[in-house]
This record gives C-alpha cells, structure tokens and sequence, in this order.
C-alpha cells in the first residue's frame, strides 16, 4: 500500500487494537498506523524503585550521548518515559513509537539488552518475568498483559520511517552546505 507523506493522516484504531487478527509469533500483530509502530504500557512499580527507575533515565541519556547508535537496531522514532500516581501508588508508563512490527521490535530489544549487558527497566515493575533474557515470550506476555492500545494515531509525516526522515535531513543538510558554498 502506497501512502502519500506530504497529507497527515489520522487512523481510529478499534478497542482489540486491530482491524483485521494477524497472528505473529507472539500473539496478534498490530497494524502499521501513520504514526508508524508503537505501544504503550502502564504497569504499578515495585516498591522503593522510584529513583531507580529515574536513574535508568539518565543512563539511557549518558549511554545515547557516549554511543549515538546504540539503540539503533530498535528503529526507534521516539521514547516517552512517564511516573504517575494513582492514590499511594507509582505506576511507569512506556509509549514508544517505532518502525518494525511489535514481534522484531521486543525480539530486538531483548537481544540489544543481552549484547550490552545491561538490564531494562522493566525489572522494576511488579509482575515482570526474571527468565526475560533467556525467554522473549515471557517478555512479549508481560507487555501485551499491560499494553494500552491506542485508539486514535496520527501523523504529519504518515507511515514514513526514521532511516527515511534522517536521509532527508542529511540530504538537506548537504544542499544547504552546497548553497552556502555558492555564495
């Protein structure tokens, strides 16, 4: 299917999260919408780990600044990080937005996380599976028990991908040094 970048568009997702079931190794897989892949999941934290899970944050933002790449293989478009109570509870919400499908993505991230030896931050939060690394059924289960589907998305740019937004800046960036030149 053919989209056309240059109109917005917007898609009303239905309440299961997709239009037609398609079974992934995982369970459904969830349509491609304008806003491209992504998920969103709320999960109450474990006691004690606010600052933790905070900290997590800034190692991301160290890592990312030491190694531009190194969340590369996700095809992330953005990450949204979120604390919120509710009565004496912490919740974490995760909203990311990204261009393989829900399957590669969590396959990805698991290898990604085992390659640098680090952990996620999803160990933080109540009910999370120990056996992760070694297990990315148990990883996918946890996400799809606490994932909340969208209902609307929406895009500027609808269905285009990171790698092609960074080629047209880069193109961008090279006629403007070709013009800067000329003159």
């Amino acid at each position: 299917m053919q989209h056309d970048w240059a109109k917005p568009a917007a898609k009303a997702i239905p309440k299961d999260g997709f239009f037609e079931e398609e079974q992934g190794r995982y369970g459904p897989i969830f349509p491609k919408t304008p806003a491209c892949y992504g998920f969103t999941i709320i999960a109450k934290i474990k006691a004690g780990t606010e600052q933790t899970i905070r900290g997590y944050g800034k190692k991301i933002e160290e890592t990312i600044a030491g190694l531009p790449d190194a969340l590369e293989v996700l095809k992330l478009h953005y990450l949204r990080w979120v604390l919120f109570d509710i009565g004496t509870e912490t919740y974490f919400m995760y909203q990311g937005i990204f261009d393989t499908d829900f399957d590669k993505y969590t396959e990805d991230a698991v290898a990604l996380f085992a390659k640098y030896g680090i952990n996620t931050i999803f160990e933080n939060l109540e009910g999370f599976p120990e056996d992760w690394k070694s297990n990315p059924a148990a990883f996918v289960k946890f996400v799809r028990e606490h994932q909340c589907p969208s209902f609307l998305e929406y895009g500027e740019y609808p269905y285009v991908s990171a790698d092609e937004i960074k080629k047209a800046l880069r193109l961008k960036a090279a006629f403007s040094t070709m013009l800067d030149q000329m003159q």
